[in-house]
């Protein structure tokens, strides 16, 4: 999942960015309105979270550009100021939460995992694909009934590919998704990625779930 932070702050801007990748996330991060304005319109986010006091444009008015825009990225604003204004303003502008400053970082991935559910449009928290078993607000993965254990980049390989099962999808746009630095051409990280997670889901005499489909990327789906 591609997050992008819309934040002055230089240090809170690192901690959320730190925070995000540590459980799977990958983040983009920049420090003014008018930039993140640009970055929503021209990227492809999962949720973007945005504070409401920016240089260049405040936060409401870079939401309300993005609705006007017709996209429908969810919007996670960020706040020191806890009125009841404020926060109605926000929502009417078509922001999906609303968090005040301080905030505990459980909290803050709590709604972010809530509102990237709601993105994607997917029912509910669980996805299930054959004997395998997501549980995306805990991130807790069962294949047969026993626990798998993952790395936060491996999960969120999985949740990727799941959230579009029976869908192929390329190997750029997985690079896209998990790095927050595109890897160098020629580069066969997202092959090893696969693998690792092919190995953990998959080990041998357990009925495939990923599949490659040569010179395009890769499928998940049902084993047939």
């Amino acid at each position: 999942m591609r997050l992008l932070i819309v934040e002055d702050s230089d240090s809170l801007r690192e901690a959320l960015r730190s925070g995000l990748a540590g459980v799977g996330y990958v983040a983009d991060a920049v420090a003014r309105g008018d930039e993140g304005l640009e970055r929503v319109l021209q990227g492809d986010y999962d949720l973007a979270i945005v504070d409401i006091m920016l240089p260049g444009l405040d936060g409401f008015e870079l939401v309300r550009r993005v609705r006007a825009s017709g996209k429908t990225v969810p919007v996670l604003m960020l706040t020191a100021r806890d009125t009841v204004a404020d926060r109605v303003m926000g929502l009417d502008l078509g922001a999906d939460d609303y968090l005040v400053k301080p905030f505990a970082v459980e909290e803050l991935l709590a709604r972010v995992r809530s509102l990237v559910r709601r993105g994607r449009t997917v029912p509910g928290p669980a996805i299930k694909i054959d004997d395998l078993a997501i549980d995306t607000a805990s991130q807790v993965v069962m294949r047969g009934g026993k626990p798998i254990d993952l790395s936060p980049r491996e999960y969120a390989l999985l949740e990727y590919l799941a959230r579009r099962a029976g869908a192929v999808v390329t190997r750029e746009e997985l690079e896209k998704h998990l790095f927050e630095q595109p890897p160098a051409d020629g580069s066969n990280a997202v092959d090893v990625l696969v693998g690792r997670l092919r190995r953990k889901l998959c080990p041998r005499g357990t009925p495939e779930l990923i599949y490659t489909r040569r010179g395009q990327g890769y499928l998940m789906a049902a084993a047939s």
